[in-house]
């Protein structure tokens, strides 16, 4: 084995081949299929975290290996396996729930489907209908989605850049910087014309107008 390998790929002195029998990975494959979390594959599976994850990484490193040229590893051949048929497991379970979730954004999901008969009191004839209740669009799913598909855009830690130019600028002039402190003390005299109108002498106040 050459020094870039070892380099590249975890050792495999610690481990346990005789664990990854083909149970184990019938297991392990299933319940990623599901999409539960690496801890509860593993117990379902009847291995510890840590082995799973060990099998993962020599897996994942002999795939890369093999995608930069290099010969492959017989020793990590089942490790390789493993790593591709829980990333496509994972990869299904993924996909499937983004689809639940983008039904659920879009509405018109069947929750009720009712059907009655009665006679036609025109013709007499019996007559089957069948009504179904249907959910409406919910945008907080398309909310979820934007949120973990365009993090940078509409994630929680998004920033939101807002800038300010040309107010009270000459026309034409959009560039101009803006005068802060002139802009709030305008701010200020506005809402305080807002909150305490002038009084007239007769003791009624006129109405507030914001201050140019």
């Amino acid at each position: 084995m050459s020094t870039r390998r070892k380099a590249r790929r975890p050792s495999t002195r610690g481990g346990r081949p005789r664990l990854l029998s083909e149970e184990v990975e019938q297991r392990l494959v299933a319940a990623s299929r599901t999409g539960v979390a690496v801890e509860l594959a593993a117990e379902m599976a009847g291995i510890s975290r840590t082995t799973f994850l060990r099998w993962m990484a020599e897996g994942r490193a002999e795939i890369e290996a093999r995608d930069a040229g290099e010969a492959p590893a017989p020793e990590l051949e089942e490790y390789a396996a493993l790593y591709e048929k829980v990333r496509t497991a994972r990869a299904t379970a993924a996909a499937r729930a983004m689809a639940n979730i983008r039904r659920v954004a879009d509405g018109g999901i069947v929750t009720k489907v009712t059907t009655r008969r009665f006679r036609d009191s025109v013709t007499g004839e019996i007559v089957e209908e069948t009504v179904e209740d249907r959910t409406s669009p919910d945008w907080r799913a398309d909310a979820w989605y934007l949120e973990r598909q365009h993090r940078e855009h509409y994630g929680k830690d998004a920033v939101v850049a807002v800038e300010i130019t040309g107010f009270g600028a000459p026309a034409g002039d959009d560039d101009q910087p803006v005068d802060l402190s002139a802009l709030a003390e305008r701010l200020d005299k506005s809402l305080f014309a807002v909150e305490y109108p002038p009084e007239l002498e007769d003791g009624s106040v006129v109405d507030a107008e914001v201050v140019d």
